[in-house]
């Protein structure tokens, strides 16, 4: 047992050096899993009693480890809370994803029983999709460790994520360590020789082939010239101040001296990071708002140009209007939403609005509503507003008057390739991300942050102009190249003439299909397992009679 545990563990520690921001260490990813199923396969063929549930405890914690050492950066942004609840907080995110990735691996096992070897190993393949697209989709969302992303700092490697998304680096991965694992295997059960070969060969095309293929995109990948230039701004306001000890009109005087240090007559788009517009903004008066008519002045200076701007708005209703409205008076007859948005302003009385849409659990939304009401105070420590953040259902795209459009994407949204992607399709030429990754702190988390949205250009074959209040700002181009970037925790603004693209990749068109074909699949599986179970325990009930 302590050897299995010690194989899941090693297992966990080579995928938390393959896990980006680590450059040079990707490669690991190809044989990370190899101890862990070797533990698995010790597990299967023991003697031992209750194999499914050291299957799943086993890998556990190597999945625990593995996840802990990546986000442990989530524990700085709850400091505030304490020392205690921020670590009770933080074991949240540390082991909701490696419980579903062990019920993974449990799945298999179950499926193991009933069916050959090389059968299950491609059902645990599915059931992890599976789990990825849950964890992407249900209330507790959180896709930072979708397997795909591993190959966020090594984009060269998986240009091809423009048909596949991340869920073909999910599946490139398993594919390569199963068979690692298969090869080493057969040498402990004496396999045939020239099974050993054919195996070996399978394993060199999987892992050759998409390299080449990606390699002749990326080298070969050209930009169709349609420019356009954009200044990026990092304003380095502490996170914490934005709303308290630092006045909202030195705030905008901050952000309107940098981007005037770097524009041009014909710059089209000043990107701004999230709620730049820090003081609250009623959206049926924001025309009369102090800190619009500032921007409005500013940009007035330029006739073609757009500031896209993070803001923290609100609505008012005479009724509940929206489930997520809340009471704004004590008798209840007035209600009200309050939004992460991003704005567009430019020289007109038009402001487009979008509302972020992806909301951070616990911080910005309490997951299955009335269900976890009991954990609000818990919850208020994540530094957000408790369930108390409005929505909006749909991808969003700005429009400049001169027609060109931007898909507004509001921090944790970029994460979600397809979310992005329906951006795109709608008709977003660039790319603007707007963050505030200062809660983080100086960790890997910001980092990753940064190395994810690579992955966003590749998937559209856009341009990324990346605005972040404490940094790292960036550019990157359509092939997922940083082409400028900030530093950490300094003021800053850059600008670039980039290319803009209309022309549709096949995951834009398409979205995730991989996982939510592996979803169908995985259901179809829990079925398939519940039913041999109640049918195993029918069979040695009547074993006991009889």
């Amino acid at each position: 047992m302590k050897k299995n545990i010690l194989l899941s563990i090693l297992s966990g520690l080579l995928l938390w050096i393959a896990w980006p921001p680590t450059s040079y260490t990707t490669f690991l990813l190809f044989v990370g899993f190899v101890p862990m199923l070797l533990a698995m396969e010790n597990i299967i063929q023991s003697a031992t009693t209750n194999k499914g549930k050291k299957v799943y405890w086993t890998t556990f914690a190597g999945f625990f480890i593995w996840n802990t050492l990546s986000i442990y950066w989530v524990y700085n942004s709850l400091k505030d809370a304490g020392t205690v609840a921020a670590i009770f907080i933080s074991l949240v995110p540390f082991s909701l994803g490696p419980l579903l990735m062990s019920l993974a691996c449990w799945m298999y096992y179950r499926l193991r029983l009933k069916t050959e070897r090389w059968r299950a190993l491609a059902g645990l393949v599915i059931f992890w999709m599976g789990y990825e697209y849950l964890h992407q989709n249900w209330d507790l969302n959180f896709p930072w460790m979708t397997l795909g992303n591993g190959f966020a700092v090594s984009h060269s490697w998986i240009q091809w994520y423009e048909y596949t998304g991340v869920y073909g680096g999910t599946i490139w991965i398993w594919a390569v360590n199963i068979l690692v694992f298969l090869i080493y295997i057969g040498l402990a059960e004496n396999m045939k020789r020239t099974a050993r070969m054919k195996l070996s060969g399978v394993l060199a095309a999987v892992v050759i082939l998409p390299l080449c293929l990606s390699f002749y995109q990326y080298y070969s990948y050209e930009e169709q010239p349609n420019p356009s230039n954009i200044v990026v701004v990092q304003p380095n306001i502490d996170p914490y101040g934005k709303s308290g000890s630092i006045p909202h009109t030195e705030q905008l005087r901050i952000l309107t001296h940098l981007s005037d240090s770097l524009a041009q007559p014909n710059t089209e788009f000043f990107i701004w990071p999230e709620t730049a517009l820090s003081a609250d903004m009623d959206e049926d008066a924001i025309r009369r708002n102090g800190q619009f008519e500032q921007v409005q002045q500013f940009i007035s200076k330029y006739k073609n140009g757009n500031v896209l701007t993070g803001a923290e708005t609100y609505k008012l209703y005479s009724t509940r209007k929206t489930t997520s409205a809340r009471p704004a008076d004590p008798s209840g007859k007035l209600f009200y939403d309050s939004f992460n948005t991003a704005l567009n302003i430019e020289n007109s009385a038009e402001v487009q609005t979008y509302h972020k849409s992806k909301l951070v659990p616990g911080a910005e939304e309490l997951p299955f509503g009335d269900y976890l009401s009991f954990l609000k105070p818990v919850f208020e420590h994540l530094g957000g507003s408790t369930g108390g953040y409005g929505k909006q259902a749909e991808a969003g795209v700005f429009y400049s008057q001169s027609g060109i459009g931007v898909d507004p994407v509001i921090c944790y949204e970029s994460i979600w390739g397809e979310y992005v992607a329906q951006s795109v399709k709608k008709g977003a030429q660039f790319i603007a991300i707007i963050t505030n990754d200062g809660w983080w702190e100086n960790t890997s988390g910001k980092d990753q942050h940064l190395d994810y949205a690579k992955l966003r250009a590749i998937e559209t074959r856009r341009w990324v102009a990346r605005s972040a209040n404490t940094g790292i700002s960036a550019f990157i181009n359509q092939r997922g190249d940083v082409v400028q970037h900030t530093g950490w925790w300094v003021q800053a603004a850059i600008k670039q003439d980039i290319n803009l693209n209309s022309d549709l990749t096949v995951y834009t068109r398409f979205g995730d299909y991989l996982p939510k074909a592996a979803s169908i699949l995985t259901i179809i599986g829990i079925f398939y397992v519940v039913f041999n179970l109640k049918l195993r325990k029918r069979i040695n009930r009547a074993s006991a009679r009889g």
